[in-house]
């Protein structure tokens, strides 16, 4: 997959609202998301050969418990790996390098019931995000904590089934798959 990049620059940089510039398909709210992730060294003791360890960032929701990833619409002035990259600046303040589409994620949305989806369907691309920056300020900071995840912890914490879904069988096998073969990742940035 060709890697895309997407530069924001912070200043006035704020989250787009309201659902009038969305994309909609055969009734479907149409979604784009991302699961960021990063390697870091394994735990003082542990063999020096021993693989670095992923960890996937999730974010509260914000209108109830559990942990997501950052998704949002996709909006008709932008390609789906620019809208899933804007979301994680918007809702998780991290940049970064999208590396694999995981895979699209059909789900039914209680809050998102409008004219255009009245039963609330949604399909959300996702894609995998190597995270090389993590903003000390963005867009919705005042509304959203990022947590860094083991994928177990953040299985167990997932608040949809589908972004269970999108955990398991697309990043975790996608990932494994590319370990695997000994393919490189970008540079991480520094913590």
């Amino acid at each position: 997959m060709k890697t895309f990049f997407l530069l924001l620059s912070m200043s006035g940089l704020v989250a787009r609202t309201g659902r009038h510039h969305q994309r909609y398909e055969a009734g479907c709210r149409l979604i784009a998301g991302c699961i960021p992730f990063k390697h870091r060294n394994p735990d003082k003791g542990s063999n020096e050969n021993s693989e670095k360890v992923v960890e996937v960032l999730m974010i509260n929701s914000s209108s109830g418990p559990g942990l997501l990833f950052p998704k949002g619409g996709w909006e008709n002035d932008e390609t789906v790996e620019e809208a899933a990259l804007r979301e994680a600046v918007e809702e998780a303040g991290v940049r970064g390098v999208l590396m694999e589409f995981l895979g699209h994620y059909h789900f039914k949305s209680k809050t998102l019931q409008d004219e255009f989806s009245p039963e609330g369907s949604c399909k959300a691309a996702m894609f995998a995000l190597f995270v090389n920056e993590e903003l000390e300020t963005w867009p919705e900071q005042s509304i959203r904590c990022r947590s860094w995840l083991t994928i177990p912890e953040a299985y167990e914490n997932c608040r949809h089934p589908w972004m269970r879904e999108a955990l398991q069988n697309g990043f975790s096998k996608w990932h494994e798959n590319k370990m695997t073969a000994g393919e490189a990742f970008p540079v991480q940035f520094k913590e």
